[in-house]
């Protein structure tokens, strides 16, 4: 399936897998929506992106600014949804307040994305939401994160029988060396990484654009619907 001519909206778009998704859609002729809290980030975003692609601003977990934005893009063929904040911590003391916070953030922000994009997805198009491997091999400290990737992979699964036609996936990455990790010491972080990587089938950890290539997949794959992919170097058999 060719993607030339698509409009594709990203949010969490503009850095990490979102931006990395974003170059991969363009570079099989789609035009590209990102979309992100920040307006900094944004227009650093259309800067790399080039002429194809747009901005805007949203909070995906407020519902009356994600219907408004996408009142606003109108008709579109590919949704992907890649921002979320996470919680780790031990079950025992990690305040509830914590642990709902990053529900109301990478859960309830991809649930209102969807509710308020479905009118506006063509009918031949696709949905590809984010969950994470601590869903199905959690460490300690990720009770509340499996929890919320779990709740991910289970919407898109329902979803796909209530949106049919449209497609409706799921990509559930593993450690992913992202800015996100930025704010670590460097040593503490390329330290973190090393040990990631030597416990993996495939001995690294993934770069942005290895996960990029899921979420074309799936847009381009028009029999895949209510699935996971499992992009995370053999985290899942070591």
């Amino acid at each position: 399936m060719s993607l030339e001519n698509h409009r594709v909206v990203i949010v969490g778009g503009t850095s990490g897998i979102g931006l990395a998704v974003a170059k991969a859609f363009l570079n099989r002729g789609a035009d590209v929506i990102v979309a992100s809290r920040s307006e900094e980030k944004i227009q650093a975003a259309k800067t790399e992106l080039g002429e194809r692609a747009s901005g805007h601003v949203l909070d995906f977990r407020n519902e009356e600014n994600v219907k408004a934005f996408f009142e606003t893009v109108g008709e579109f063929d590919d949704l992907v949804v890649t921002a979320g904040d996470g919680v780790m911590g031990p079950f025992e003391s990690l305040p509830v307040d914590e642990a709902k916070s990053a529900f109301d953030s990478k859960f309830w922000g991809q649930y209102v994305t969807v509710k308020a994009a479905l009118p506006h997805v063509k009918k031949s198009g696709s949905i590809t939401l984010t969950s994470g491997v601590y869903g199905q091999r959690p460490p300690q400290g990720a009770s509340a994160l499996a929890a919320i990737n779990s709740a991910v992979e289970g919407l898109a699964r329902g979803l796909a029988v209530d949106a049919a036609p449209i497609r409706v996936n799921v990509v559930s990455p593993g450690l992913v060396d992202t800015p996100i990790y930025s704010g670590m010491e460097q040593t503490a972080r390329e330290g973190m990484f090393d040990a990631v990587a030597q416990s993996l089938l495939l001995k690294h950890v993934a770069k942005p654009e290895e996960i990029a290539e899921a979420y074309v997949y799936l847009a381009e794959n028009t029999f895949t619907t209510g699935s996971t992919m499992q992009i995370e170097g053999g985290a899942l058999l070591s």
